[in-house]
């Protein structure tokens, strides 16, 4: 096959349809036809001289040798992107498109509070959000699928840059009326082990509240699929839960009582001083990106308009 064969749009082309395992979709993203996706592919594996997608009615499935040509098409699209960054003179600046990705728990209530500032600092820079858990993310940023996300630290970082914004304490989200709303302090050991709620494994808030409440993988009977879905299972009464404090805030803040059936309160600082229960959050991206310069000002800027009731990283 000759190299004049190939172009970096196909390549496009392959690793939206790997990635969102849809036609359609993937011609939507591109912002082509699905006709004209659906033959500019059937054109790379025929000049390739393999199938690169199992295609049924119902889902389209990466074929073994698909998914290593979908993974270097990764590689050399990234490395397109990177010679078209150190091209453009921008030293580094942001600039052109950035996609940005933060966990559940946070992307929903950090989103509206970071993106004026953002629209303000870079208007000309085409922002793609989205969120997921901290392993798929880490996942998609080494391999390219996204720039930079928004998590709770630490994480591996073998090969990405990680810089701390943010301390978020966690408030105590209970039922209306109970026990401990007359408590004159509050401390986690208070909390009542058999009625703490928890998120389902593979979030990462659930692994920070057994953390920080000293329990097990295992502790916690009652699990939940969202953070939304936990705050409703206290107003039901089910139990407690440990809520970041953005998730009670702005927008959130305004519906997260749920008609009064949900109270939060702060945890008190410890004796020796140490801060209440919380987490550190920080902006991930790869080592590599040439634009380094610029999500070091984006770290800043995050930095410096730190949502209120948050506080300094402490070293």
């Amino acid at each position: 096959m000759n190299l004049s064969a190939l172009s970096l749009r196909d390549l496009e082309y392959v690793v939206a349809v790997a990635e969102l395992r849809h036609f359609g979709r993937a011609a939507e993203r591109c912002a082509v036809s699905q006709p004209s996706l659906s033959a500019q592919i059937r054109k790379l594996e025929e000049a390739l001289g393999l199938s690169l997608f199992e295609r049924t009615s119902r889902k389209v499935l990466l074929t073994p040798r698909g998914e290593a040509i979908v993974a270097q098409a990764r590689v050399v699209l990234e490395e397109a992107r990177r010679l078209l960054a150190l091209a453009d003179g921008s030293g580094g600046a942001l600039t052109g498109r950035l996609r940005l990705a933060a966990i559940h728990t946070l992307g929903p209530y950090l989103f509206p509070h970071i993106l004026p500032a953002m629209r303000d600092a870079w208007p000309d820079l085409t922002l793609i959000l989205s969120e997921g858990r901290t392993d798929s993310l880490l996942e998609e940023l080494r391999d390219g699928r996204l720039d930079a996300v928004l998590l709770a630290l630490p994480v591996e970082t073998d090969g990405l840059v990680a810089e701390p914004l943010f301390f978020e304490p966690f408030l105590l989200a209970h039922p209306a009326g109970h026990r401990l709303c007359s408590a004159p302090t509050l401390s986690l050991n208070d909390l009542d082990p058999s009625e703490l709620l928890l998120l389902e494994e593979g979030h990462c808030l659930r692994d920070q509240a057994l953390a920080a409440c000293g329990l097990s993988a295992r502790g916690g009977g009652v699990h939940a699929t969202g953070l939304e879905t936990l705050r409703h299972m206290v107003a039901a009464g089910a139990g407690c839960t440990l809520m970041p404090l953005l998730a009670t805030q702005g927008d959130a803040g305004r519906t997260a009582s749920v008609g009064g059936l949900v109270d939060y309160r702060s945890f008190d600082a410890s004796s020796n001083g140490a801060r209440p229960p919380g987490r550190v959050i920080g902006l991930v991206w790869r080592a590599s990106d040439p634009r380094d310069r610029g999500l070091r000002d984006l770290a800043t800027l995050l930095r410096r308009g730190m949502p209120a009731g948050t506080g300094p990283v402490l070293s």
